[in-house]
């Protein structure tokens, strides 16, 4: 009987044509893995990095258009004319802007207000325009929903009830006088 064992378990780890190494089955999850989070991550710094492209820029026609006040769908659709990869950009963006005194600064709520799509559609929070020389804090929030929830980055990030995941981009301007 001890024999017949001995014999039946060289046959098993003596061939090893058409089998599954070790390695192979080691290595494959964590390869995946580590795939899977260097796409999500790629994508998460690629849509960043565009909501405060936008903003900047946008930032930028409101310092350098003297005289006119901003508007909130002026300055929504610069930013997405100008944040180029996300996708929905109009429906996800909220933006949320004040005046403010450089000698007694006030800040800006430390919750951003941010869409949700299990929420009721909310008014806008504040976006008041201001006047000439006075210091605006702007701050945009956009919605993404993760590609890989349920993975290694996707499971770290903080997400909403309805499984989005925000990213907030702030700018201070002044506006120029007429």
């Amino acid at each position: 009987m001890r024999r017949l064992i001995a014999r039946m378990r060289r046959g098993f780890t003596g061939n090893e044509s058409g089998t599954v190494s070790t390695e192979f089955v080691v290595l494959v999850p964590f390869l995946l893995s580590f795939i899977t989070f260097s796409v999500e991550l790629g994508i998460v710094t690629m849509q960043s990095a565009m909501l405060e492209r936008g903003l900047d820029i946008a930032v930028r026609d409101i310092r350098l258009g003297t005289g006119t006040a901003p508007q909130h769908d002026a300055i929504k659709n610069s930013i997405c004319e100008n944040a180029l990869v996300i996708a929905n950009c109009r429906e996800k963006l909220r933006l949320e802007m004040v005046p403010t005194d450089l000698r007694n600064l006030t800040a800006l709520d430390p919750v951003p207000d941010c869409t949700d799509a299990a929420e009721p559609a909310k008014p806008l929070r504040a976006f008041i325009p201001g006047g000439q020389n006075q210091l605006m804090l702007l701050r945009a929030c956009l919605k993404y929903r993760p590609l890989f929830p349920e993975k290694i980055l996707g499971r770290a990030l903080f997400k909403d009830s309805s499984g989005e995941t925000a990213f907030i981009a702030m700018s201070a301007f002044v506006q120029e006088p007429i």
